[in-house]
């Protein structure tokens, strides 16, 4: 043994080097054999009995990449998949007006009028992401914005922080209904998903802040989910912004929720309101101290 490095080679071949070595071999015994190794059997490993490790692959292929990419802190966008960009809504009134007369017309402008006015949020959304990567990245650690990953609040989320050069990451999931990742998304940083809680646990993981749009059922069960495990102590507080006063309180009567003893009048505290990106993020700066000295490590950033 002439040359030192040999002294730290493997001892053994690598799982790749053995898939790769096993595929210029047939099968034994045919297409029915048991022979494959099992890490590149397919329908072994989407065997039901599987789920547990199928599982386990989802939480730990997210969070090993996220590790190399030294993504430490991220801000959470949640919000509508169908809340659209300000010149896409304009051009869907123009087309509505253009109908010929009749209830129809008047039910597409209804339609496209209220959706040029829930495309202030894609705009603020997209503007948020912006001043959270362009200005985190003067931090020792910079705050990466996470978003659904598909169109809608997620897209505009994912877009500001590409227009200002930052990464961004996206967290999608296999839906009935196709969903494609949006197009702003960081390719290295785009996961996709077969189980909702491990999707939601990623969301959380990491997060320092939660920004919450106007959005569905899925953006409802994203946001009650995170304040359920902050108001039971299962994680620690960090700040819960709600994009748009109007929207939530119209959406959500939490005052009754009070005054029924459903929840605690400190509960409400859980969470605030916000109306724009310049609002969020000084909110954000206030909670954590940004600006002040040694405020990067004292929040873990």
């Amino acid at each position: 043994m002439n040359n030192p490095t040999e002294l730290r080679e493997r001892n053994f071949p690598t799982a790749g080097q053995d898939a790769q070595a096993a595929s210029k071999s047939p099968l034994y015994g045919g297409p029915d054999s048991s022979y494959a190794l099992a890490f590149t059997d397919t329908d072994f490993l989407l065997d039901p009995e599987m789920r547990p490790v199928r599982m386990q692959l989802e939480l730990l292929k997210p969070e090993l990449i996220q590790r190399e990419e030294n993504i430490e802190s991220t801000i959470v966008v949640f919000g509508s998949a169908r809340i659209q960009p300000a010149d896409v809504a304009r051009e869907r009134l123009d087309e509505a007006e253009a109908l010929p007369p009749g209830s129809a017309r008047e039910q597409a402008i209804r339609a496209a009028k209220s959706q040029l006015g829930m495309s202030r949020f894609y705009e603020e959304a997209r503007r948020f992401a912006s001043l959270v990567t362009e200005h985190s990245a003067r931090l020792a650690h910079p705050i990466y914005v996470v978003t659904g990953g598909g169109p809608g609040i997620m897209e505009a989320g994912n877009r500001g922080a590409h227009e200002v050069g930052g990464k961004s990451i996206g967290l999608n999931i296999v839906l009935p209904h196709e969903q494609e990742p949006n197009p702003y998304i960081t390719p290295k940083l785009c996961f996709q998903f077969h189980y909702f809680a491990l999707r939601k646990m990623h969301f959380l993981m990491r997060s320092v802040a939660l920004v919450c749009f106007p959005g569905g059922f899925g953006t409802l069960d994203e946001l009650f989910e995170t304040l359920t495990l902050i108001q039971t102590g299962k994680c620690r507080k960090r700040p819960v912004l709600l994009f748009g006063r109007e929207f939530w309180t119209k959406l959500i009567n939490f005052d009754h929720l009070v005054e029924t003893g459903m929840i605690s009048p400190e509960d409400v505290h859980l969470f605030r309101f916000v109306e724009t990106a310049d609002e969020a993020w000084t909110t954000l700066q206030q909670l954590y101290g940004l600006g002040q000295p040694g405020a990067d490590s004292a929040c873990g950033w």
